[in-house]
C-alpha cells in the first residue's frame, strides 16, 4: 500500500512538472516561435512510468487482473496520455496534454484516494483480455477525438467571433485540426469494431452476464461514429456537425464503458 501510494504521489508530482513545462511553452507559441517540447514529454513520459507502476502494484495479482471502474479509468487515462506522447515524437500534439494531463492525474487521484474500491478480477482468459484492452484503446482514442472536437468547436467559435482566443494561437490550422480529428475516430472506429467482434466471440450469454446494456450502448455509439465517417467522406461533414456527432458518440460510449461499470460494481454490487 505504502508503495503504490509513493508511486502514485511521485506520478502526480512528475505530471504536475509537465504541465507546468507546457505552460511555459504557450508565451513563445503565441509569438510563432518553436520552444522545444522534449523537457515535457520526458516529464510525462516519468510519469506515465510510474502511473504504470501504480496499476501494476495494486490491480495484477495470482487471481488475474483487478479492473474495477476506478482501476479501469485510470489505466484508460495512462493509455490515452501514451497515445498522445507517442503521437507528439512526429505531430505537433504536445499542446493537446494541456488537458489530457489533468484528466490522467485526476483519474490517478481517484484510484489512489479510495483504495479500497469494489474490485473486478478478471481471470487469466486470453481472449477476454484481447476483448479489453481492445475496448480501453478503442475508448482512449474516442476520448482524445472528444478533446479534439472541443478544441475544433473553440477554433470555429474564434473564427466565427473573429476574436481568437490566445489558445487558438497555439493550436495548428483548422483544416489540420478537422483531419487529426478524423483519423482518430477512422482508428478508433476500427478498434471498437475489433473489441465487439472479439466480445461476440467469448460472450455465451450477455443477459446473463449482466452486459446486455453495455454491449447495446457501445453498438449505438459504433452506428454514431459509423455513421459519421459516412458523412464525412460521401458528404463532406465537417465543422460543427462532425464536432456535434463526435460528443454524442462519445457521450453513449462513456455510458457504456463507464456508466455500465458504475452501475454493475457501486450499485449491483456484481463482477462481470
Amino acid at each position: 500500500m505504502l508503495l503504490t501510494l509513493g508511486l502514485g504521489l511521485s506520478a502526480l508530482l512528475v505530471y504536475a512538472t509537465a504541465i507546468f513545462f507546457l505552460w511555459r511553452r504557450l508565451p513563445a507559441l503565441r509569438h510563432g516561435e518553436t520552444p522545444s517540447k522534449s523537457p515535457a514529454l520526458a516529464a510525462a513520459l516519468v510519469g506515465a512510468v510510474l502511473h504504470a507502476g501504480v496499476l501494476a502494484s495494486c490491480a495484477c495479482d495470482s487471481d488475474g487482473i483487478d479492473l474495477g471502474v476506478l482501476k479501469a479509468i485510470s489505466l484508460s487515462g495512462l493509455v490515452t496520455l501514451l497515445i498522445v506522447l507517442v503521437s507528439s515524437l512526429r505531430q505537433p500534439l504536445e499542446n493537446l496534454l494541456l488537458p489530457v494531463l489533468p484528466l490522467t492525474m485526476l483519474a490517478l487521484s481517484a484510484q489512489l484516494a479510495w483504495p479500497t474500491a469494489p474490485q473486478n478480477i478478471i481471470g487469466h482468459q486470453p481472449a477476454l483480455e484481447i476483448h479489453i484492452m481492445l475496448s480501453i484503446l478503442a475508448y482512449s482514442l474516442f476520448t482524445l477525438a472528444a478533446l479534439q472536437a472541443l478544441l475544433l468547436a473553440n477554433q470555429h467559435h474564434a473564427l466565427h467571433a473573429r476574436r481568437p482566443s490566445g489558445f487558438a494561437h497555439i493550436l495548428p490550422p483548422l483544416e489540420d485540426m478537422e483531419t487529426l480529428l478524423f483519423r482518430m475516430i477512422g482508428a478508433g472506429f476500427v478498434l471498437l469494431t475489433l473489441a465487439l467482434l472479439t466480445g461476440f466471440m467469448y460472450l455465451e450469454n450477455i443477459f446473463a452476464q449482466h452486459l446486455v446494456h453495455k454491449t447495446v450502448l457501445s453498438i449505438i455509439a459504433w452506428a454514431v461514429f459509423g455513421a459519421l465517417l459516412i458523412g464525412r467522406y460521401s458528404m463532406g461533414w465537417r465543422g460543427q456537425t462532425a464536432v456535434r456527432w463526435t460528443l454524442s458518440g462519445y457521450a453513449v460510449l462513456l455510458l457504456a464503458f463507464i456508466g455500465s461499470k458504475v452501475a454493475l460494481e457501486w450499485v449491483l454490487g456484481v463482477q462481470h
